[in-house]
């Protein structure tokens, strides 16, 4: 969301929707399947995310599942903290379609 309290309209929606690629051995082997692995907000729903895809790599969406990876505590130097709650998306693709995220936008 905006300072202002109201949520972005347009492409900047769909930025803010897809915060980065998931670039692991496992979305590389998920990518043969035609599924794409994506950082999410923990507010994204299934349909923004698939709109957000369709729109900003202009490919046609099968599928979207999610998933909410719980933050894990870790020390660091002695130092107990908590990895951040983070939301992953596994976005299924058309047929035919195909998106290299090494790319960029």
């Amino acid at each position: 969301m905006s300072k202002s309290g109201k949520k972005p309209e347009g492409v900047e929606a769909h930025y803010n929707t897809l915060i980065q690629p998931v670039i692991t051995e496992k979305s590389t082997i998920a990518a043969e399947n035609n599924q794409v692995v994506f950082m999410t907000p923990l507010e994204a729903t299934k349909p923004e995310i698939s709109e957000a895809v369709e729109a900003l790599f202009k490919v046609k969406v099968k599928a979207v599942n999610t998933l909410r990876v719980k933050g894990k505590t870790k020390q660091f130097r002695g130092r107990p903290y908590t990895r951040s709650t983070v939301k992953k998306a596994i976005v299924t693709l058309e047929e035919g379609h195909a998106i290299d995220v090494t790319t960029g936008l």
